[in-house]
Parts: structure tokens; sequence; C-alpha cells
């Protein structure tokens, strides 16, 4: 995994991308754009690495954005797709691993007990809303600023990393009355929450927000935040949702309802429950779900919702991760690695604090404390971990190319995977910033603050 060799095949791939693809990718943050540079084209994966076109192996903490917890290619994985695939690639029907993805996922999740599958996390967002919306027969919806719940129109407010690496806090394209229906709160803020229910609570279809914020940065909440919102839920009638489409099944099998202890009225799924397939899911009690076609008035549909091969995917995937109590695996790698880098980041010549959960991590360049809101986020992040993100890159290991994206564990990884991070980390802080010190860079020096809750 060293020895990068930069262009020939991979950027003659990515040149020829550019001109059929918009910016050479289908996804944005994938186009370098926060970093800088030419994105490398992937042939192929195995266990925790990725190859280029030119051959060059990356060992990956980006894990497809989240969703490969068993690594990439995973021989149980394979193999389920491989069967699925046989009997057939997609029914527009019920099948069976349909039913018993959704039987494990309800078994699993705090207060739920039907689910509906999507396609993509988004859409699971759009559709609980939606449902959210039919149910309560309320129009507004509050979400909380740095939080990301896909590409919804009314949610492209404030929303996380991937708007917040091309700055903008909004989209073209996303008509102002949308806009209108969505109320944006700070996080980490009980009385701004309070003042609002009691100001429009009666109007208030639902609250939604990552209870593991993690899609611009690792914005870790106080347990008494999310209780507070609970609470005025309830009182007020509004459904909480819980988008745990990063952390749902990533964190253990109740995701951070569990690791929080609080039951939320919806959930969406996402990453994990697909293994690394296209899949999404909402899900909520019997009471709520039973407003959604074709019992009730609520509309959602979708030509490939309960794929079987996607399906069997997810199932091998949550089979695997409970038969191997993998959780705990992952807590226990996830230990090493803060230690390890704690260490490395303890000698930086600039402020640094390690955030982690579980088996995601996230390191806040120029944050003394760890950041609580999107709001709290170092300025000058990005001015750094671009010469990061390119000196782990040349040492063949890849993260992902934002400042404000989280990292990822995977039962691939080992501890020598750990201290390779390690290890370049600590290389590149000593090169870069010898280097830039007689420019004097605006953050200031070291002091490590870790947050693991």
């Amino acid at each position: 995994m060293s020895g990068v060799t930069e262009g020939g095949q991979s950027e003659q791939w990515f040149t020829r991308a550019l001109k059929s693809l918009p910016g050479g990718v289908s996804s944005p943050v994938r186009a370098f754009r926060g970093v800088g540079g030419t994105p490398r084209v992937i042939c192929s994966a195995g266990g925790a690495e990725v190859i280029d076109e030119d051959g060059n192996k990356y060992l990956d903490f980006v894990g497809s954005w989240g969703p490969l917890i068993l690594g990439h290619a995973h021989p149980v994985l394979i193999q389920a797709v491989r069967d699925a695939a046989q009997r057939g690639t997609s029914f527009g029907a019920p099948s069976r691993p349909e039913i018993e993805l959704a039987e494990t996922i309800v078994a699993s999740y705090p207060g739920m007990e039907q689910v509906r599958f999507v396609s993509s996390g988004t859409e699971a967002v759009m559709s609980a809303v939606r449902l959210a919306r039919g149910t309560t027969g309320r129009d507004l919806v509050v979400k909380f600023s740095g939080c990301y719940h896909g590409h919804v129109d009314y949610l492209l407010v404030a929303a996380g990393s991937g708007l917040a690496t091309f700055g903008t806090l909004s989209s073209d394209g996303v008509p102002e009355a949308f806009a209108e229906l969505t109320r944006v709160l700070c996080l980490d803020d009980d009385e701004a929450v309070e003042m609002l229910f009691a100001k429009e609570g009666d109007k208030i279809a639902a609250v939604i927000i990552e209870p593991v914020p993690a899609n611009n940065g690792l914005l870790l909440q106080r347990p008494k935040f999310l209780a507070t919102l609970r609470e005025q839920c309830t009182k007020y009638g509004a459904l909480l949702i819980f988008d745990e489409v990063i952390s749902g099944f990533r964190l253990g099998t109740g995701g951070g309802a569990e690791h929080y202890g609080l039951k939320p009225d919806l959930a969406t799924f996402g990453k994990v429950i697909g293994g690394g397939m296209p899949v999404g899911a909402f899900s909520g009690s019997r009471e709520i779900m039973k407003n959604l076609a074709p019992e009730g008035k609520v509309y959602q549909a979708g030509t490939l919702s309960g794929n079987p091969v996607a399906m069997a995917a997810g199932l091998a995937t949550l089979r695997y991760l409970k038969e191997q109590h993998a959780w705990l695996t992952l807590e226990e790698l996830g230990r090493y690695t803060e230690e390890r880098l704690c260490k490395v980041l303890e000698k930086s010549p600039v402020q640094a604090s390690l955030v982690r959960i579980g088996s995601i991590f996230w390191i806040a360049w120029g944050s003394k404390i760890p950041p609580r809101t999107a709001e709290t986020i170092n300025e000058n992040a990005e001015l750094h971990y671009s010469k990061v993100f390119h000196g782990l890159l040349k040492r063949g290991i890849a993260l992902a190319p934002s400042a404000y994206e989280v990292s990822f564990l995977s039962l691939a990884h080992t501890k020598s995977d750990v201290d390779h991070l390690a290890e370049s980390l600590a290389d590149i802080l000593e090169e870069i910033f010898s280097e830039t010190n007689s420019q004097k860079m605006q953050i200031e020096p070291n002091e490590l603050t870790r947050s693991t809750p």
C-alpha cells in the first residue's frame, strides 16, 4: 500500500468521465472539489482495500461512505448476491428476502413494528416526512443545521457535508415556498427547541434529526438534548424522526435510538441494511404505518423497492453481524483507533479533537473542543485537511475527500491497518507543518480533546 503512482489510466478514465458525467461523478463530493486534485477511478476492491485503474492499492476508510461494515466483497455477501441473482434480479412482487429483512429490522430497532423498503436514504426520508404530515395533518418540519437528510427539496436548508464542501447552505432549483415549510434550528440548543414548539407546536408535523449527526463532521449530541426533542414532540403531538441512514446497524442493532435509550416515532435506514446495494427503508409503529398506501391515503411506491438481490445482501449482512457479535469487535477496534490517533494528534502543531462513536471516527481540525454544532467547526479545517488527505493518498490510504466527512472502520480492518494510518498521519503532520510554520497558520497550537460518549 505504498509507492502510489499518479496519473496514467485512472486520470484518463476520469477525463472521459468529465465528458459524459456532470463533474465526472454521480455524487458531488466524489469530485475532490473540497480537497483539489483528480479523483482515483476504482476498478476493484477486496477486504479493506480499493484498487484504482493503475493498480494502486489504497487502505480504505471510506467504505462506500458507510455501507461496507463487513469490508469490500465479503465472501458471505458475495455468495448471497450470487444466489439471489440466479433466482432472478427483480420480481416486482413480494419475495422471501424482503419479508425476512423486514422482520429482522423491526425485531431489532426500538419501537418499530413495520417497515417499508425504498432504494435510497433520500427516498426513505422523503417518504417518512410525507407519512408524518399525512398522519398529523400538519405541514411544518423541523430540522437542524449540519444534519443532512438526502437531497429532498424542503430539507436542503442548512444541510450537511456535501453542501458545506461547496460553501452553500442550500441549492438552486428549490422553490422558496418549499423552504417556508421547514424550520431550521442549531443542534445542541434545548431552549431554541422549546421556544419554537411554544410558538408553532400545533403546526409541526415532525422533527427530524440524525441522533448521531455524521454528515457534517461527527457532532455528537448531549443525551439531554435528544430527550428534549422527544419530550416536546410528545407534548405537542408532533412525530420524532430519527435519521439512522448512517448510524442504523452501524452502532448496533438499535442504532442511535438504543445508544441513547430513546424511541422515535419513525426511523429511516440505508447503507448497512443494504450491505452496499441500493437500499433504504423507513419504519414506525403499526398505528402510524397503517396510514401508508395501500392501507391508508399516504402514497409511496417504487419499481425496485424491495429488490430481491438487494434484500438478500442486506439480510446476509445483518445476520453475519449478529452471528459474529461484530459490534463488540468493531468497538474494540474503534477504541484502539482512538488511542493510536490521539497519541499522534497530541504532537500535532495545530489543535485537533478526535471524535469517535463505535466504528465511526472524525478529526476536527482546529477545534480544541469537539464541535456539537456545524457553526462551531473551525473555518480553516479544509485548508489543512486537503494537505493531510493528499499526503495519505500518496501513502496508499484513502479517506473521504472532504474535511466534513467521517471515516468508517469495518470488520476487514485490522490493528495493523490502524497503525499504518497513525504512523502515516504522524509523518504527514511533521512534514506539512514544518513547511508551513513560517507562514503563520491561522489555527492555534494544539490542545487535543477526545470525545467518545
